[in-house]
This record gives C-alpha cells, sequence and structure tokens, in this order.
C-alpha cells in the first residue's frame, strides 16, 4: 500500500505544476485585432443589447468543453472558433476575453468580430453560419527580418500548397512544417477554416488567401491572413502545440522501492518544487510585462511586433487608396465579393503587354482588354489613358460603388491595379462584349431575336431598380447606353462602367452639377441642359436604350428627312400618327407578338418625356413591362427638347462638357 501511495503522489503533484504553469499561459490570449461592423447610424436598441448580452454569457459558458459553438437569440447570430491545437482552458480563457472585448469596444454595433491567435469569435444581426465570407480580412506580417529569394520561396509554397489542399479533408485544420531551401531550421504553417463551412466552402476560401500572398507575403519571415470564414499563417518558428506526452507522465520506473529509489523520488519533489515555484515566478512577471504590452497594443493597433494592414493586400499600395478601401469593406453590406489588387506584372503579362490582338475595345475612359491569368480564368482590365476624363477620384468612386454592388445585372469588379502611371480595373470577362457590338452591327443583330431582345431589356431594368431602390444607397448611373450594357455567355445583360455614378443618401431625391459627364444622345434634357440629375434621369437613358433595342437603330448620329437627327423624335411622330409598327427591327418583326412590342414602345416612350415627373420609376416600369393589365398613361406629345439641344449642338457648337463614347 506505501508503494502506492507514493507512486501515485508524484504524478499528482506534477499535474498540479502543470496544471498551474496552464492556468497562467491561459491568462493571456494573445490580441490581433477587431472590427466594429455595420452602418454608423445602425446602432443597437436596448432589448437587443439585453439580449446580446445573454448570448455572449451563454457562448463563453460552452467554452469549457468545445472548441467551435454557434448559436443564436431573437435574430441574434453568434460563433467562437478556437485554433485546433489548443486545450480546451486555453479556449476557454480566449472566448471569455474576446466575449468582453467586445462587448466594452463595440457596444452599440449589430455585427462585430475579433481574432486572437488563439480564438475567433463573431456576431451579427444576419445569419452568416454556413456562410463563406471573406471580409473584413486582415493581414499581418511580421515587421523585419524578411526573408530573401534564395531561403526558398519555392519550398514555403510547396508547405502551404499541402496544408491548404489537406485541411478540408481534416478537420478543417492543418499544421506542417518543412525544412526550406538552405536556410537555417525548419519553416511552419498552419491554416483553419471555420467548422460551419461544408468541404467545399473551405477549400474555396484557404485558395483565395493561398492566391492572396503572392502580393502580400511571400518573402517575408513570418505573417497571417485572417478572415471570419478561414484563416492562414507560416513562420520561422513553431507558433502551434505539438501532441506530445506532458513531463512526468512518462510510465513510471518499474524500479520499485529499491537501494536509493525512495531518496531519489524525494530529491525529485524536491527539485520539481523548486523548478515549479521558479517557473511560477517567471511566467506571473512574464504575465504582467505582456499584459502591459497588450494593453498598448489594444489601444494602437500598430505595435512594435507586427505590421497590419486591413483588407488591402501590400503595403505598396498608395495610402489614400488603401484607406477608403478599408472603409468601403467596413460599411459595405453586400460583401459576397472579393476585391483584390492585382500586380501590374500581372495584368501585363495576362493582357500579352496590352497587346493589340487582346483589344477588346475603346470608350471615353481609355481601352479595354481581355486577360487569361495563369489559372486559366479570362478577365477584361479597363485601362485609364492618361488622357481620360476619368481620373484618379473617378477611379476611386468606381472602384468603391462596383464593389458595393452585388447583383446578376451588374457587372462584377474583381480587383484594381495603382502601380506607376497605370489605373486598371479587372473585371469579370463577359463573352459577348457589349450589347452595341450586336445591336449595331448588321449581322450579329440578327442573333438577337425578340426572346434575347426582350430578356436585355427586363435584365437591365432589374439591375437599373436594383441601384435606384434596393441598394443601401440610391446610385445614380448617368452613363447608361448599349456599349455600357455587356453580355455574359448566354446573352444576359450585366450594367457596367460606374465611374460616373453618384450616390444619394437619405431622403435625397436628386442633385446638381457644374461638371455634366455622360453621353449625349441618352442624357436627359434637364441633366444636359441644367446639370440636374435624380433617378429620373438614368430612366430617361433607358428609355433610349429601349427604343434602340427595338427598332435596331442608335439613337446618335439618327437622321431622318422628316424629323431631324434623333430616333426620338422618329418614334414619337410614328406613335402620335398611329404607325408605331414602323419602328420595329425587321430581324423580329417577323417572329415577335407585334402588339407586345408595340406596348413595349409605349413604355419606352413615358420613359424619355422631357418632365422627369411624368416619368414612371424602374420598378414601375419593371411593373408595366411584365404586366399586360397595366394600363399605361399616353406619353406627352412635346416636340422633345433633347433632340432640339441635339442639333443646336451640332450647329452652333457650344462651351459645354464633351461627350464620352
Amino acid at each position: 500500500m506505501k508503494k502506492t501511495m507514493n507512486s501515485l503522489y508524484k504524478p499528482i503533484y506534477l499535474i498540479t505544476i502543470f496544471e498551474l504553469i496552464s492556468f497562467i499561459a491561459c491568462q493571456s490570449p494573445t490580441y490581433n485585432y477587431h472590427f466594429c461592423l455595420g452602418p454608423g447610424n445602425d446602432t443597437a436598441t436596448a432589448s437587443y443589447k439585453s439580449d446580446l448580452t445573454l448570448l455572449l454569457d451563454y457562448m463563453s459558458s460552452n467554452a469549457s468543453d468545445k472548441s467551435f459553438y454557434n448559436n443564436s437569440l431573437n435574430g441574434i447570430y453568434s460563433l467562437f472558433l478556437c485554433r485546433g491545437d489548443v486545450s480546451s482552458d486555453v479556449c476557454r480563457v480566449c472566448v471569455s476575453n474576446a466575449s468582453q472585448t467586445l462587448t466594452q469596444t463595440c457596444p452599440s454595433d449589430k455585427r462585430a468580430i475579433i481574432w486572437y491567435d488563439q480564438c475567433l469569435f463573431r456576431y451579427s444581426n444576419i445569419n452568416f453560419l454556413g456562410q463563406l465570407e471573406l471580409y473584413p480580412r486582415l493581414f499581418m506580417w511580421n515587421a523585419l527580418n524578411n526573408t530573401s529569394p534564395e531561403e526558398g520561396d519555392i519550398g514555403t509554397r510547396g508547405l502551404l500548397y499541402s496544408l491548404v489542399s489537406q485541411a478540408p479533408y481534416k478537420n478543417m485544420f492543418q499544421t506542417n512544417e518543412m525544412v526550406v531551401g538552405n536556410g537555417p531550421g525548419c519553416r511552419y504553417g498552419l491554416v483553419q477554416c471555420s467548422i460551419d463551412l461544408d468541404v467545399d466552402g473551405c477549400s474555396t476560401c484557404l485558395r483565395e488567401l493561398l492566391n492572396q500572398t503572392e502580393d502580400c507575403c511571400i518573402g517575408r519571415s513570418g505573417w497571417r491572413i485572417l478572415t471570419p470564414s478561414c484563416c492562414i499563417r507560416y513562420e520561422m518558428y513553431r507558433f502551434y502545440e505539438q501532441t506530445s506526452n506532458l513531463p512526468g507522465s512518462a510510465p513510471e520506473n518499474e524500479g520499485g522501492v529499491g537501494k536509493g529509489g525512495k531518496s531519489t523520488r524525494k530529491n525529485t519533489i524536491i527539485i520539481a518544487s523548486s523548478l515549479a515555484g521558479f517557473l511560477a515566478s517567471v511566467l506571473v512577471a512574464g504575465f504582467s510585462y505582456y499584459s502591459s504590452l497588450v494593453r498598448k497594443r489594444n489601444q494602437k493597433v500598430e505595435g512594435t511586433s507586427h505590421e497590419i494592414l486591413k483588407r488591402s493586400s501590400q503595403g505598396s499600395k498608395p495610402a489614400h487608396l488603401t484607406e477608403e478601401s478599408i472603409h468601403l469593406h467596413l460599411s459595405d453590406e453586400d460583401h459576397s465579393g472579393d476585391l483584390h489588387h492585382f500586380n501590374l506584372a500581372t495584368i501585363q503579362t495576362a493582357t500579352n503587354n496590352f497587346s493589340r490582338e487582346n483589344k477588346l475595345g475603346e470608350g471615353g475612359f481609355g481601352p479595354v482588354y481581355k486577360g487569361k491569368m495563369p489559372t486559366g480564368k479570362e478577365i477584361a482590365v479597363k485601362r485609364l489613358s492618361i488622357n481620360s476624363k476619368q481620373g484618379l477620384e473617378e477611379f476611386k468612386n468606381e472602384v468603391k460603388l462596383i464593389f458595393k454592388l452585388q447583383h446578376k445585372n451588374l457587372v462584377r469588379l474583381l480587383g484594381y491595379c495603382l502601380e506607376e502611371d497605370e489605373k486598371l480595373l479587372v473585371y469579370e470577362y463577359m463573352a459577348n462584349t457589349s450589347l452595341d457590338a450586336f445591336l449595331f452591327d448588321s449581322e450579329k443583330c440578327k442573333v438577337l431575336d425578340w426572346e434575347k431582345r426582350s430578356n436585355i431589356i427586363t435584365g437591365t431594368a432589374r439591375g437599373l431598380q436594383y441601384l435606384h431602390e434596393d441598394s443601401r444607397l440610391t446610385i445614380i448611373h448617368r452613363d447608361l447606353k448599349a456599349n455600357n450594357v455587356l453580355l455574359d455567355d448566354d446573352m444576359n445583360p450585366k450594367i457596367s462602367d460606374f465611374g460616373t455614378a453618384r450616390t444619394f443618401g437619405g431622403n435625397q431625391m436628386e442633385a446638381n452639377t457644374e461638371r455634366v459627364v455622360g453621353t449625349y444622345g441618352y442624357m436627359a434634357p434637364e441633366y444636359a441642359l441644367e446639370g440636374l440629375f435624380s433617378n429620373k434621369s438614368d430612366v430617361y437613358s433607358f428609355g433610349v436604350l429601349m427604343l434602340e433595342i427595338l427598332s435596331g437603330k442608335r439613337n446618335r448620329g439618327f437622321y431622318h428627312q422628316d424629323c431631324g437627327q434623333s430616333l426620338l423624335t422618329y418614334a414619337g411622330l410614328l406613335w402620335n400618327e398611329g404607325k408605331g409598327q414602323e419602328l420595329i427591327d425587321p430581324n423580329i418583326a417577323g417572329n415577335c407578338a407585334i402588339q407586345e412590342v408595340l406596348r413595349w414602345i409605349h413604355i419606352a416612350l413615358l420613359c424619355v418625356q422631357d418632365d422627369p415627373a411624368l416619368r414612371p420609376t424602374m420598378s414601375s416600369a419593371i411593373l408595366m413591362l411584365g404586366s399586360k393589365s397595366v394600363n399605361l398613361p399616353q406619353p406627352s406629345t412635346s416636340p422633345y427638347s433633347a433632340a432640339r439641344f441635339l442639333h443646336m449642338i451640332n450647329l452652333h457648337p457650344l462651351n459645354l462638357p464633351t461627350s464620352e463614347i
């Protein structure tokens, strides 16, 4: 019995030491960063705050025995995820700290997220569970001791690729190490996905971050990229825990209590006791010092050990765009897409150095080129010319605006490039280029049967309705025309080119500008003559576009001996004389319902009325297009002042802004 008691004593005593060490270490989860998200005026109500407090308390209580947990309460969704290698004690303390920090720093926000080295914690009034989310995004890297290419970038990539390819199939978490190049020692990597993702979502998330490393991180001695759905980290030291036996847990010496056994055991206990006291003192002192550093880092995130960049990709980008990009993503409610900063060299390679063979077309702001990325993905690159009227402000405007917009009838911006003297926008590639390439080509126009034309009209209308009524801010495009409507593989329309767009907030309905930009022939008269624009000026442009699609004739440059240089006046004349059928493009006249097309001509004429108040909204126009039972008012019989304005411009050039085409 005595031997049994002695044999149990040592393990119990040593476990207590390590529990003490673990307890002290657990008190200092390493803070990285946090975001209080949501519009500034979208503050939480007292009821929301009360529910949130209850939910966060409940979440913290579940961190004792879980490394991942999600729950919801009255429309508030929350989740925590601890790093796959940390103990339950570390997880519990980290989640508790995260909950308290968010409660204190984001007291009035309906959405927030915080990252520690050891855990992630987030909550939102929008159900994000199971959704792949790449924003907000945080880049961190070591400020000093960057590696050189000779140290093995290829080996680093190999380490990362192996992690990314394995983690989705191994509990969404993977660590690994390998000797890289000729440098000393090993390199260490870690990747992790939120466990609410499926395998495909995890793989997509990690591969996106892997693509980002080319721009931001390869060649640095240590870095990480953190998002709500996944993270990736690389260091030159082991920063994660390895699975191994705790000291003192090895099988006991079977020599028993022979000669010298009791003395040895006594000495071991004394040494262990002294060592424990020493370690505890060191850890307490270290924790006090570390806590002061954490407090300083919480006050000023740009601490001494890491450089941090929020959501942009590398420090070489101009600060003005970086800061505005940060604001864009923080305030965005529709950030399901992913904005990427492309290197100029990458774009040059993809477009064969902007070769003539890759040129898709040319607009007032510069040429557009087709490109092909190393992955095989095709892109369209808008290259702003040095002499373009779209300067830096328009460039930033387009980047900020279009990235906020997520609608199937709006073209998707993939990224941008600001290097040297280049200003480049990278879009999804539209195989069928723009509507004008088909509509006004004598052969290609035959492809556009009535079904395709009606789909283009309704799709464009839905895109405009989203801009005017369904996006968080009212957005006025100001340059809707046939070559700003792109067509995908299935001839579905996507509105593009937001360089001249303007936003309205609150109850604002219209604005006035001295700088009229857009394209004459599509401009509403109040905008062309007075600089007054609103959602009704976009409706006017839509009406012009409708008449072009239905007639197959271009408004700009149109000439008829009886009604001058305007498709609008020609259409109005035919309509008033009961000859609207003569306006229909012969290419569709034989395979369409004539009465339906005449009704759509009627709707187009309502959209181009001189008085903005008489024009329908886009939602009303969509209702008219989709329902034959809606009674249509008669369009005004005015002589269309926009046509007179165009004629005046042609005869007597005025000191007005030149047209953008």
